[in-house]
């Protein structure tokens, strides 16, 4: 899956701006300016990845309420906050409101680089999970109801005969519809189920671990 990779830059300093522009467009990462959290607002919502990287002193909205705004709205993406000398109670404020990372003026261009790199790289797989919890549980909408029933007595770590004492038929049937939802969850082993039931959502870690634990399809 393709990521966007987009570097969104919030500085009230325009020679600020155009400096790291530069420095990221020569690293061949895209990059964005805005001139203030206010301009950068706008865009906010329709974000599909990228970080962002914004100065944390800014005349209107300061780098702090633009954390606090895109905490609000539980959008997931890493900023990386610029900090002047002194201002690291704030930026340790920052990153008690979701900040990724700060980085303190003067700074290393390696070092704002690197930084960048790693919140890029955190969101794409933050990404790559989100995908592939929300195939799964389309592939849970495709089972029928007792498919789904049968699947919930698996990742506990019951027996075919357990399930199937459970849901009053026969194990002979229950092994019918664990070949189904197998298919439709397209997976080739019981323990790759779990994991999938555990992606989804529909168990905890705990419950996880001790599925594993049961699982053992040759018993079974």
């Amino acid at each position: 899956m393709a990521h966007d990779r987009t570097v969104h830059v919030i500085d009230d300093d325009e020679a600020v701006r155009d400096s790291l522009a530069f420095l990221l467009s020569t690293a061949k990462m895209p990059v964005k300016s805005y001139a203030s959290a206010s301009d950068f607002l706008p865009v906010l919502s329709s974000l599909k990845g990228g970080c962002i990287v914004t100065d944390i002193r800014m005349p209107g909205m300061s780098g702090l309420e633009l954390l606090a705004r895109i905490k609000e709205l539980k959008l997931g993406i890493p900023v990386i906050v610029i900090t002047g000398h002194g201002d690291v109670p704030l930026a340790v404020e920052a990153m008690k409101l979701g900040a990724s990372d700060f980085v303190e003026k003067p700074f290393d261009d390696s070092v704002l680089l690197a930084s960048i790199e790693t919140a890029l790289s955190a969101e794409a797989a933050s990404s790559d999970q989100s995908g592939e919890r929300l195939e799964l549980r389309r592939r849970i909408e495709t089972l029928s109801a007792r498919e789904r029933q049968v699947l919930e007595g698996l990742v506990l770590g019951h027996p075919n005969k357990t399930i199937a004492f459970d849901l009053q038929i026969s194990p002979r049937t229950v092994e019918v519809y664990r070949a189904n939802l197998m298919t439709k969850m397209s997976a080739s082993s019981l323990s790759e189920l779990i994991r999938m039931a555990f992606i989804a959502g529909m168990m905890s870690h705990d419950t996880a671990d001790a599925a594993l634990l049961k699982s053992n399809p040759k018993k079974d």
